[in-house]
């Protein structure tokens, strides 16, 4: 196996690097950034902010959550992605919509009674809290009373109002296409568990490309106080170099999940049991072919970010290419250092 690349010098959209934080291990082959630790007192207040938000505003989860809740640890999964954030009101914005689209995935499709059954008329019903419906007036005040009505449709309405407060209304449409895609691959994963399919490596990709972390660092600009303009955000170049950011840090969802998964009730599809199947490797030839997947999305991205940087001199293009890139990195620093989720395969 090839040893970590090493880290390539500075770029437009990357900051100087610094050392690795203490906790957890990385995945060893797997191509990535260290970063500074996250700002303890921003985690703080971040922490405090976001239980209360969950447990006052929105009635979240029950007491016996409580446990997992902490330790999913989204104030320091936040403050590690959005460094450039002016103001910890700012924070909350991402840590609210983190914690929303986590509730709808737990409670709607794995973990705390989720099911591919019906999913697409949960999915739709909680979409309306972020795209609402336009209708009567006989049947509006029933659609509205139906926002209240489970966790995820209460904590999707909340974290949209707060939302709103500070987007424009084309990072909100933005945002909300995204969803929409999110959502999408919610529905495709579920139809393949329904009738108990594996697909091909290149269509669970493509299946992962929508069922991905995209919504988080596209609002990077929201969160940063600036605004990246609706025709730069649509180039084409910058489409990609967004997919693929989302692409590589959900890549890193499945390695870092692999083993949770495994012992979880059913088959989890992730990229290694994928890869396993398709291609008739063992589990740990796949899981290693699944960190040069990873490695190789993450030189693309950075390929593709790096010429984009060049070709488009403008401040806000550079800032939300750097918020990218940021995010990228810190997703991977939540994944390795959330020692209470995740555990490595002892394939080394």
């Amino acid at each position: 196996m090839a040893p970590t690349p090493p880290t390539p010098p500075t770029s437009p959209t990357r900051p100087e690097p610094s050392a690795a934080p203490a906790e957890g291990n990385p995945i060893p082959g797997l191509y990535h950034h260290p970063v500074p630790e996250p700002d303890p007192v921003r985690v703080d207040a971040v922490s405090r902010g976001i239980k209360a938000w969950a447990l006052e505003e929105v009635d979240l989860y029950p007491e016996d959550w409580e446990e997992e809740f902490d330790g999913f640890s989204v104030a320091r999964y936040m403050v590690a992605c959005h460094p450039d954030a002016p103001t910890v009101d700012h924070l909350m914005l991402a840590a609210r919509l983190m914690v929303a689209e986590n509730a709808v995935d737990d409670c709607y499709c794995e973990d705390h009674g989720g099911s591919p059954v019906g999913l697409g008329g949960r999915l739709l019903l909680a979409h309306t809290a972020l795209d609402p419906l336009h209708t009567t007036r006989e049947y509006q005040p029933r659609w509205a009373e139906s926002l209240h009505a489970d966790a995820p449709r209460r904590a999707y309405r909340s974290a949209m109002e707060y939302f709103l407060q500070q987007a424009s209304p084309s990072q909100a449409d933005r945002f909300r296409h995204d969803m929409s895609r999110l959502h999408m691959g919610y529905l495709a994963e579920a139809a393949w568990a329904q009738t108990d399919h594996v697909p091909e490596v290149w269509e669970y990709l493509a299946m992962r490309q929508f069922n991905n972390f995209r919504p988080c660092p596209t609002i990077t600009d929201t969160v940063g106080g600036y605004e990246l303009p609706a025709d730069l955000h649509a180039q084409p170049a910058m489409q990609r170099v967004i997919a693929l950011a989302g692409n590589a840090t959900t890549i890193v969802n499945d390695l870092y999940s692999y083993t949770k998964e495994l012992a979880a009730p059913g088959r989890h599809l992730n990229l290694p049991v994928v890869i396993a199947e398709r291609e008739g490797a063992d589990e740990r030839a796949a899981y290693l072919k699944a960190v040069e997947v990873h490695n190789d999305l993450m030189r693309d991205f950075e390929a593709e970010a790096a010429a984009l940087a060049a070709a488009c001199p403008v401040p806000s293009v550079q800032r939300f290419l750097r918020g990218v890139a940021v995010w990228v990195d810190g997703n991977h620093y939540w994944h390795q250092t959330n020692t209470y989720r995740y555990s490595l395969p002892d394939f080394w």
